[in-house]
């Protein structure tokens, strides 16, 4: 891991807010020259820090107004691989996140719909179809605040 300063932690900080920004634009917004932010930026991305850069869509804004979060409790483990079962979950297009983790359930999903009668489709159909799948726990999302993580 290398140490980083606070034009770093500067750099980052910008990157949070809009990915977007060009060299010299960050370079401005910092408070650097171009040359030395875009050697700082390669460092950090060469580093593993900066893991590349991805858009925010706007889910409801393309018609998915229904956000799920399914707790989900594998059946008998020793049947089913946990592999197994990523790689059949990660294959449903509606599935947006795949998290393994200690606690009552097995694995915790994030899944989008266009409504709630959709979700049940995606329910029904393509996750409880799946081999192993024991106990689920739906919780649907009413509101996300968004705030980013300190650096």
């Amino acid at each position: 891991m290398i140490e980083l300063d606070a034009q770093d932690r500067a750099i980052l900080h910008a990157l949070v807010e809009d990915a977007t920004l060009s060299s010299p634009a960050l370079a401005a917004r910092i408070g650097l020259s171009q040359p030395v932010t875009w050697r700082r930026v390669r460092r950090l991305e060469e580093a593993g820090i900066l893991a590349g850069r991805r858009l925010d869509l706007d889910l409801e804004a393309l018609g998915f107004g229904v956000t799920v979060f399914l707790g989900v409790k594998l059946a008998t483990r020793g049947r089913v691989s946990l592999t197994d079962f990523e790689r059949a979950i990660t294959a449903i297009p509606e599935v947006q996140t795949v998290e393994h983790v200690l606690g009552l359930y097995d694995y915790r999903l994030r899944v989008i719909a266009r409504d709630l009668a959709d979700f049940e489709r995606v329910l029904r159909r393509r996750i409880l179809a799946l081999p192993g799948v024991g106990n689920v726990e739906a919780n649907v999302l009413l509101s996300e605040e968004r705030r980013p993580g300190p650096l």
